[in-house]
């Protein structure tokens, strides 16, 4: 089946398959990328993965623009549901099925941005492509066994450093991970983060074999 992926600069994406769109981290007011404003913005579904502004963003007009469904963690989709949001709750290592397929919150290694919450990632199933999108995350060595489900087709990946994985790490977690291709993500937002996607493809090729895609913010590609 057809499923577009629309990039909109840091962690902010699309998934769309027809009718049906999931936005990931929907940052748009304050993302200096700047590829998009929020009314611009049409979905049924919205994935958090922790409750830093940077992530959470524009969840509350997007959502009640739409009347989008939030899947979260417990805590992300409480904080949705008191902005008026509808929501679905999960948490790490939880799976559940939706029209479009599934969502399977991994772990994450960072902050929650929110008391008592936990960062996560998510493998998504949509529409017959398997997505990984790690979230905000330092590397750990568990990330092997992601592909336990089946063979992911994309690996999003955050490469800027300081906050998240740097390029080296990034390329490790690739290396484990060993998704179809691997698109880099959280880099160039600001200054502290201005790492080069083209050094991550270009070395994942040189060092693993594996192959790797820039897509430009503002971009969308089929998946």
């Amino acid at each position: 089946m057809r499923v577009n992926f629309t990039y909109y600069g840091h962690s902010t994406f699309m998934l769309s398959h027809g009718d049906v769109a999931i936005v990931f981290d929907p940052f748009f007011n304050g993302n200096t990328w700047n590829i998009a404003e929020p009314k611009d913005i049409k979905c049924q579904y919205i994935f958090i993965s922790h409750g830093h502004s940077d992530h959470y963003g524009d969840a509350d007009e997007i959502g009640k623009a739409n009347n989008a469904l939030v899947i979260s963690t417990a805590e992300v989709a409480h904080k949705a549901s008191e902005a008026g949001l509808r929501n679905y709750a999960m948490h790490l290592g939880g799976k559940h099925d939706f029209e479009f397929g599934s969502v399977r919150l991994t772990p994450a290694f960072h902050g929650a941005g929110i008391p008592g919450g936990h960062a996560a990632g998510c493998i998504v199933e949509f529409y017959g492509k398997r997505i990984y999108f790690a979230g905000d995350t330092a590397f750990f060595s568990d990330m092997k066994y992601l592909n336990r489900f089946g063979q992911i087709d994309y690996a999003l990946l955050p490469i800027g450093d300081n906050f998240t994985m740097g390029v080296e790490d990034a390329l490790l977690a690739a290396s484990l991970v060993k998704a179809s291709t691997t698109i880099p993500i959280h880099y160039k937002t600001w200054p502290v983060i201005d790492k080069d996607p083209h050094e991550f493809v270009n070395a994942l090729q040189s060092q693993y074999k594996q192959a790797g895609l820039v897509v430009a913010p503002g971009t969308t590609i089929e998946l």
